[in-house]
């Protein structure tokens, strides 16, 4: 399955390039989970960071993209005739039905205006459904995502679907909510026993999922080949559970995000710097990864720019 990075990353090249997005949807896609036969598809290579984008290079040096997630499919090009060449070749091997112009993918909703070189990715119609599911659709807004006071106090509550509502938040987290990471690690922690408190923190943040619905992720057309840029701090021992350290980054291309985590950091530092300097390098790992990708749908970037807020981190990492 494709992963959501990826998906991102396409967009935010489609915003810049106004290139076509179009989606398919393999009919009956149990009936192919076994093929007794070899499908090629000529002149398309399968991309080394993610084995569910497929590329391949056009005579006008374009591109056009394969995108797999179960049974949907992304077609990405700058012209609308190779998008319908690759319908008709995949049209012979499966029974396929054409979605057209993609107006969502894996309950996320795109909204393109060609005109100011835009592109804008939601959740609207997830978000209201899962306020409705836990009854929260009629709550008072909010605008921060985390109840400002938690303590320790945990009861046991067997009614209370504590852990079909944290899944849902973080499907959303992970498809285009980055403001909710820290927040869904948190919560994340008391799966197995919640308290009456963590459930409070759980119907704090759908109040403020409330007074954000209409959030999104938008990537606009860029003066220059779009390129990949991470945004990354940590703080030292600010878990209060274990007194270790967290960081959390974010990467950004075409103007959007792509790309975002939060985590406890598993070695214990024993200093700021020692705390920053172990976010830096996952950060870089990451960058890799990315450049690589982006690489493959044809952007070529040398380096990626790594902000930090740590002069002696940048000091030290420049040694």
């Amino acid at each position: 399955m494709v992963k959501h990075t990826s998906i991102k990353t396409v967009l935010g090249l489609v915003a810049h390039f106004d290139m076509q997005l179009e989606q398919m949807d393999v009919k009956t896609t149990f009936l192919h989970g076994d093929l007794e036969e070899l499908v090629y598809m000529i002149g398309y290579k399968r991309c080394e960071y993610d084995c569910c984008v497929y590329v391949k290079s056009l005579d006008d040096d374009s591109f056009i993209f394969l995108l797999l997630y179960v049974d949907d499919m992304l077609i990405v090009a700058k012209s609308m005739s190779e998008v319908n060449k690759l319908k008709s070749l995949l049209s012979k091997e499966f029974d396929m039905k054409d979605l057209d112009a993609t107006k969502k993918i894996l309950g996320m909703e795109i909204h393109k205006d060609r005109a100011l070189g835009r592109l804008c990715l939601s959740q609207h119609s997830y978000v209201e459904r899962v306020l409705e599911r836990f009854n929260m659709d009629n709550a008072k807004p909010l605008s921060t995502p985390l109840c400002p006071k938690i303590d320790d106090e945990v009861k046991y509550m067997s009614k209370v679907p504590y852990a079909s509502a944290v899944g849902c938040l973080m499907y959303a987290m992970v498809c285009t909510r980055p403001n909710l990471v820290q927040v869904v690690s948190v919560v994340s922690k008391f799966l197995s026993n919640p308290g009456i408190l963590h459930w409070d923190v759980v119907k704090w943040t759908f109040r403020y999922f409330r007074g954000t619905t209409d959030y999104d992720i938008m990537f606009n057309k860029q003066q220059s080949d779009p390129s990949i840029e991470g945004y990354m701090d940590a703080d030292y021992t600010e878990d209060l559970d274990d007194k270790r350290s967290t960081m959390g980054y974010v990467f950004t291309f075409g103007g959007g995000l792509i790309c975002w985590k939060f985590m406890i950091q598993s070695l214990v530092a024993l200093s700021t710097i020692e705390s920053e300097y172990m976010a830096v390098a996952e950060v870089a790992k990451e960058s890799l990864s990315l450049t690589g990708l982006v690489k493959e749908l044809g952007i070529q970037q040398g380096g990626v720019q790594l902000y930090c807020d740590s002069q002696s981190v940048i000091y030290l990492a420049k040694n």
